[in-house]
């Protein structure tokens, strides 16, 4: 069910299993050694997003904003909104909001079910393979959202984004980029060979 790189934590936190007062210890689930955080850590991370899953929309815009203020040629791919220049002419966007609403859903996709390897590995690599279909855009697309999420999560959570969240949340958000840059490329590389043949 979880999943870490090497040997399970030891731990007394537990947590409900499916909805019921059940509980199990986190330090007796067995990892899947693929995936890049602890049991422990994925456990924070699914608590702490909670707060980001009730403002997903606002997040997302706040991802994006960030993401043009530090990569301004990117929001040129976007018709509906690549004519705006303002903050409050992005936020009051819908079809920002709306673009920003299907990259967080996402997301909350990943992060919620990040303890099922096999999926978040598909659901990313295939999120990542349908980028082929816009002109210019390149694997390192995906890297320039790095940073900008972090901020708007850091934004978001406020006093609850400490140094150990951080750390959660950077190896969390590598993870899913490099998983999405991995889709793109092998689509790319897939169009490519069928261009030759």
């Amino acid at each position: 069910m979880g999943c870490i790189k090497s040997q399970p934590e030891k731990s007394l936190e537990e947590k409900p299993v499916n909805g019921s007062s059940e509980k199990v210890n986190i330090g007796n689930v067995v990892p899947d050694k693929r995936c890049p955080l602890t049991v422990r850590q994925i456990f924070s991370l699914k608590q702490s997003w909670r707060a980001i899953k009730r403002n997903i929309s606002s997040t997302g815009v706040e991802m994006f904003i960030r993401l043009f203020k530090s990569n301004a040629s990117l929001q040129t791919m976007f018709h509906g909104f690549k004519h705006l220049h303002s903050d409050d002419e992005l936020r009051s966007n819908e079809a920002l909001e709306h673009h920003a609403t299907l990259v967080m859903t996402t997301l909350d996709d990943a992060i919620t079910h990040i303890d099922n390897f096999d999926y978040v590995s598909e659901v990313l690599r295939k999120t990542g393979a349908s980028h082929v279909r816009f002109a210019g855009f390149t694997p390192e697309n995906f890297w320039n959202m790095k940073e900008p999420f972090l901020e708007a999560v850091k934004i978001t959570l406020g006093d609850r984004y400490t140094d150990n969240m951080e750390a959660i949340y950077r190896t969390t958000i590598t993870f899913i980029l490099q998983t999405m840059s991995d889709g793109i490329q092998d689509e790319l590389n897939l169009l490519k060979l069928g261009t030759q043949v």
